[in-house]
């Protein structure tokens, strides 16, 4: 008997062919494996036909741990009788089949790091040790079928031991196609900052060192480079911050190993089986009251981003230093994507960096750290990155067409749906530069060759000056497909509907801005998604924007256009002119425009709290995106509320003047923590309560939560009660970002049911 198999899903790059290979050695079947140019496997087997079926349920039942087999198709013949034997054959460079890709980038394994750390084993201290169950996916890949001449160990040719182990079956580095060893395969060096070689034997443990010793190190890692400090003492820290001009975001720190990150953070179970996953992100974690790293790493907040060394260069680090962590942010000027290039680091980072640890593996694919922010056992995507991307998102209905989705301008991605698999590429960034926007054009395509689409149609944001808009409309008229804008917050309310598979909801999406179907500046948004499309249901209250987008970084004005009319209003703006760029003059000149009739206006959330922030005096300039708004977040912990109001509604408009100007009276007079916590509290209550009502009208029975003011704990748990208190289905993001980082998802979905209906 004879059965021709096709596995497609995520079977390249994850020891797939390696574990038929036993399977069908120790079922006593003939014939072979290979890999195909479009990430499936083909697998032909002969024998008895009661081997042939313990066959297919020991591959289904046992398959290696980052398999993921989405489809398995079986086409039975009668024996050929040409097989002696099973092999691994020469992979095939067919391309026909959609929707597989290789996987993210994994972490070291357990049996790595102990190899790494045994003087008997031939890997001992080598940097950059892996083996089929981890090591670089995602970021060495250059084309398909993944063998290791597809990749960027190409020019590493294996020493005759290495050799032999990638053909010994009975070795976990059989088929591994990033195998290699301190005498065959890449190495590291440290240098200084014109890239001027240093002769140390130990450049990883050396580079620790220097680390603790206060300078600034820039080190290379898998998908591209960190810029890395000492987090005890804050004077490289400093210097990082003026040299990055990043006066307040917060810097990303790797601890040593679990035991130090829970030395000065709260460490729940969920976040730890978060921290130790071999996707290794970024997690957000609650400073402890014992916190003692620098100030300086995440200044006004109650959390730090930490992640745990997920290289074997990593581990070494820490070797020779007692240092718990180091700072470890990308490596990219403003604006634009991580660095992947050593030359460029020595002409972009020599102004910074006192050091650089290099090694000479080219990186095909870069991708920065992804992160995330457990509630409670619910993981939130901040950014969907390293070790998750391109894995697909797996949707329980299917849809008809191939869409793709290009995002919005910050914090970009973008997205292709085939059937019932979203494949999200890594973390683009904002794209506003000419590297950024050709970043996005390189990984879209690398996207769609990995998984073999072709796209029927493309979905955008909204507003014709977006970049990614453009970019839609070239990627459009250049292959003669339809291009459908979405507004933006429909994507996050149409990627709501879909994640989750419903048919019908009441979605809030609140974040800073969003081009509205009016032209106007949106950001506080109810709106029903359903079979019928998408509306927008009500709003918060429209908020004048003085001086248009400079209220967008100064919130004081968005302060003073809320508070407009209010007595005291000039004596107060005036109190706190040091915070204006250009003194009393420019609050004169803000003065003068609250007179106009005619000033921009906005609903955003993320503006209504910046406006809180300015007032209770947490932050005077947005010099991040959602600094205002994460820091008062962090100022209401451990609040309470102080103002009692109750909402109130106009029509489609969700009053929140009378809740800044309470604030206002109130200042000095109950505590900011209270005035804050207040604040969040309103704004969730009356959001939740105008959705509860319109769908108990609609009929609907699910609400939820999105955009990037979602990130909020207490804002999410608050309307959380209320909408399970009615008993309704709360729903918020778990597979995509709540943020921007989701929307090019939300866009595809969109899309894909007006395409559907034409």
């Amino acid at each position: 008997m004879r059965a021709e198999i096709t596995a497609t899903g995520i079977v390249q790059g994850v020891g797939f062919r390696p574990f038929i290979y036993r399977v069908a050695s120790e079922c006593s079947l003939v014939g072979f494996v290979r890999n195909r140019g479009d990430a499936g496997v083909e697998i032909v087997v002969e024998g008895a036909e009661r081997n042939i079926n313990n066959f297919l349920a020991t591959m289904r039942r046992n398959k290696p741990v980052a398999a993921e087999i989405h489809n398995l198709s079986v086409r039975y013949e009668n024996d050929s009788g040409k097989f002696s034997k099973f092999t691994i054959a020469e992979s095939s460079h067919d391309r026909v089949l959609t929707g597989s890709t290789i996987p993210a980038d994994l972490a070291i394994c357990d049996k790595c790091a102990t190899e790494l750390r045994n003087p008997k084993d031939r890997r001992f201290d080598y940097f950059f040790i892996t083996c089929t169950d981890c090591g670089p996916r995602h970021t060495t890949i250059e084309s398909l079928p993944y063998d290791r001449p597809n990749t960027t160990m190409a020019r590493f040719p294996m020493c005759t031991i290495c050799s032999e182990e990638f053909k010994d079956p009975r070795t976990r580095r059989f088929h591994a196609q990033t195998i290699a060893c301190a005498r065959c395969g890449p190495r590291v060096f440290l240098t200084e900052r014109n890239g001027g070689r240093l002769t140390e034997t130990e450049p990883i443990r050396k580079a620790g060192e220097l680390l603790e010793h206060g300078y600034i190190v820039a080190i290379k890692g898998y998908g591209g480079f960190h810029v890395a400090a000492a987090t005890t003492i804050s004077d490289p820290i400093q210097r990082l911050r003026r040299a990055k001009h990043r006066s307040q975001k917060p810097f990303a720190i790797m601890a040593r190993d679990l035991e130090a990150a829970e030395s000065f953070t709260k460490v729940s179970e969920h976040e730890r089986r978060m921290l130790l996953s071999s996707a290794r992100p970024i997690v957000l974690l609650e400073k402890s009251d014992s916190y003692y790293l620098s100030p300086l790493i995440s200044p006004g907040l109650d959390n730090v981003g930490v992640m745990l060394p997920y290289t074997g260069l990593h581990l070494m680090l820490f070797d020779r230093v007692k240092e718990p962590a180091f700072v470890m942010t990308s490596a990219n000027p403003p604006n634009e994507p991580i660095m992947t290039q050593n030359q460029t680091a020595i002409e972009k980072l020599g102004s910074i960096v006192d050091y650089y640890l290099f090694h000479d593996r080219d990186i095909a694919q870069r991708c920065d750290d992804s992160v995330v922010r457990m509630a409670g056992d619910r993981a939130s995507f901040i950014r969907r990155s390293r070790g998750f991307a391109p894995t697909p998102i797996r949707l329980a209905s299917c849809c008809n067409s191939v869409v793709l989705g290009l995002g919005a301008e910050l914090n970009v991605t973008s997205c292709v749906i085939i059937s019932d698999k979203a494949f999200i590429s890594q973390h683009i960034g904002d794209v506003e530069t000419p590297e950024t926007y050709e970043f996005l054009r390189n990984s879209t395509q690398h996207l769609l060759t990995l998984t073999n689409a072709k796209p029927e149609a493309v979905g955008c944001d909204l507003h014709p000056l977006f970049n990614t808009s453009r970019f839609a409309r070239e990627f459009g008229e250049e292959r003669g497909l339809p291009v459908i804008p979405v507004q933006h917050h429909y994507a996050h309310v149409s990627g709501l509907l879909a994640e989750h598979d419903l048919d019908e909801i009441v979605g809030i999406a609140c974040d800073g801005y969003g081009y509205g179907i009016d032209g106007k500046a949106w950001g506080g948004e109810v709106i029903y998604g359903g079979a019928e499309g998408l509306k927008r249901l009500g709003h918060l209250q429209e908020q004048p924007m003085v001086g248009g987008d400079l209220a967008t970084r100064y919130p004081l004005r968005m302060a003073a256009g809320i508070l407009r009319g209010l007595d005291h209003l000039d004596e107060w703006l005036y109190s706190k002119a040091k915070h204006f760029p250009h003194g009393e003059r420019e609050v004169g000149l803000v003065l003068n425009q609250l007179e106009r009739s005619d000033l921009a206006t906005t609903t955003s959330c993320g503006r209504v709290l910046d406006a809180v922030a300015a007032i209770l005096e947490i932050c005077f300039e947005r010099s991040y995106e959602g600094e205002p708004a994460m820091k008062l977040e962090a100022s209401a912990k451990n609040g309470r509320d102080v103002l009692g109001l109750e909402p109130e509604f106009d029509g489609e408009s969700i009053h929140t003047r009378k809740m800044v100007e309470r604030i206002f009276e109130l200042r000095g007079a109950e505590s900011g923590c209270d005035l804050a916590f207040s604040a969040q509290a309103y704004i969730a209550k009356a959001l939740a309560m105008f959705a509860v009502d319109k769908a108990k009208r609609l009929g609907a029975k699910n609400v939820g939560f999105t955009g990037g003011v979602a990130y909020n704990k207490q804002m999410t748990s608050t309307m959380e009660r209320i909408v399970q208190d009615e008993r309704l289905r709360f729903v918020t993001p778990v597979q995509v970002p709540c943020g921007d980082g989701g929307s090019s998802f939300g866009q595809a979905c969109a899309a894909s049911l007006t395409y559907s209906k034409k």
